[in-house]
């Protein structure tokens, strides 16, 4: 293939990217936005293999490693749940990251390299330097958020003394060891200060993630695909492949934008997030004498047939699902009452809130996953102004996204976030394994209001019984 031709194919696999993340801003076209950036990448993987930059002797290598890698991938989508899906992209993250520190060093010992001036040779070594700074925080950064997704690492923040002080060194020292790398005059050594560099960078993405608490993680996640996106036009500098930059930096600013969003629905903003903190998973002790109190009481508890009786004497109901109808893997059975209920002549929507599970659109994929219809998903925005018309409204699994304290009590840490005001229908059911906290390691008043009611147990088990009772 020669350059022009690669080039073409370049900018047409750039074209289809554009196209997929257009396609993936909407579920109902979720589908044709993947298969644009499938067909992109078969594009770009070929023209860069038959390109005139790689040789005929080293094609059998990159085939090699195609089939292994491409085997590793298919083996994993096959046995990953759509439960687990958040860790998968946490994983897929840290490849990134680690592709970028392996590029890195092997861009700074390749002595084939010729420069024509040395300003060159500085602007060649300043990328290698910040690709890999950024490569080795995204890779253990997103291993941290990899082992606190899938429940390896607890959800508690890890708070140091200090913590500001010790990043602000950290920045520091890396500075310092960028100018020794630069003005060093061979591979041995700038070696030195590039491998002190590297062992920060790592220690710095451990620490970052470490530091931010479960309720953040939505955003965390998020926040790593800006990074591997920054990770991969790095790379894209280092290897002068205009694609990887681009792409590189259609990732690292959708994700960026996105990162955004989610602070948004947060009432967070970003350096609070990175400061970490929220989301400890202890409770919160309580306000102050004189302060907003939460309101506290007993709960009103209601059994599976119960449910079904008042889903089956309702003309709205709006179902607010959550993490916990992630775990126990109710989505199907959520669908099933949901198509049960709608053939019964009941309004049933979903209310969506853009934090709502470990990753942003998690609860969007598992109900595509169960085939509830797109049109009656509907974002918090879309929905919140009609919960004071809906006769009873279920929340499965969720917790900090419907806490009333968010807008009645200023000292709670929520206070200001957005939530779904669920409580404004004539009856809430709120489905939860025990009273423990969410997330946010806050309590919720929602649960002691006169027109909840709690239905304790297995999401999965409990929703098996309200179908029988329906279908009774």
């Amino acid at each position: 293939m020669t350059s022009s031709l690669a080039t073409m194919a370049y900018i047409g696999a750039t074209i289809l990217f554009i196209l997929s993340l257009g396609g993936l801003s909407n579920p109902e076209t979720a589908r044709r936005g993947n298969l644009f950036g499938m067909v992109g990448m078969a594009i770009a993987v070929l023209a860069t293999v038959l390109g005139p930059r790689v040789t005929a002797a080293g094609i059998p290598y990159i085939v090699g490693a195609l089939v292994v890698g491409g085997a590793i991938g298919l083996i994993a989508a096959k046995k990953v749940q759509m439960t687990q899906m958040p860790e998968l992209v946490a994983l897929m993250h840290s490849l990134v990251g680690l592709a970028a520190c392996l590029v890195g060093f092997a861009s700074y010992v390749d002595t084939s390299t010729v420069f024509a001036t040395p300003a060159e040779k500085a602007i060649h070594e300043m990328e290698i330097y910040i690709g890999i700074l950024i490569g080795a925080i995204t890779f253990s950064g997103s291993l941290i958020a990899f082992g606190k997704l899938s429940g390896r690492i607890g959800g508690k923040p890890l708070l140091l003394p200090a913590r500001h002080w010790l990043n602000l060194i950290g920045l520091l020292v890396v500075i310092w060891f960028g100018r020794a790398f630069l003005n060093a005059h061979d591979i041995q050594s700038g070696m030195t200060p590039l491998l002190v560099m590297t062992v920060i960078a790592l220690l710095f993405g451990i620490h970052m993630v470490m530091a931010i608490g479960g309720a953040d993680m939505p955003v965390v996640v998020s926040m790593l695909n800006s990074y591997s996106g920054w990770a991969a036009a790095a790379t894209g500098f280092m290897l002068s492949n205009d694609l990887l930059i681009v792409v590189g930096a259609l990732v690292g600013s959708s994700g960026a934008i996105l990162s955004y969003i989610m602070c948004r629905a947060m009432n967070r903003n970003f350096i609070s997030v990175i400061a970490g903190g929220f989301g400890g998973g202890a409770p919160t002790p309580k306000a102050a004498a004189g302060a907003a109190a939460v309101p506290q009481g007993e709960v009103t508890p209601v059994s599976a047939t119960e449910t079904a009786e008042l889903l089956r004497e309702a003309k709205n109901v709006i179902i607010v699902p959550g993490y916990g109808m992630a775990v126990a893997q109710a989505q199907h059975t959520v669908f099933e009452i949901t198509k049960l209920l709608r053939e019964k002549g009941v309004n049933v929507r979903f209310g969506i809130h853009p934090v709502a599970g470990r990753m942003p659109g998690h609860m969007n994929v598992l109900l595509a996953e169960a085939k509830v219809p797109y049109d009656i998903v509907l974002e918090m925005d879309e929905i919140n102004e009609d919960f004071p018309d809906t006769d009873v409204t279920m929340v499965i699994g969720a917790n900090d996204i419907v806490n009333p304290a968010a807008q009645d009590d200023p000292t709670s840490p929520i206070a200001g976030m957005p939530v779904l005001e669920v409580w404004k229908a004539r009856t809430s059911i709120v489905m939860k394994r025990s009273m423990a906290s969410g997330y946010a390691g806050v309590d919720n008043p929602l649960f002691y209001k006169d027109n909840n009611r709690m239905l304790f147990g297995d999401a999965k088990k409990m929703l098996d019984e309200v179908l029988a009772a329906l279908r009774g």
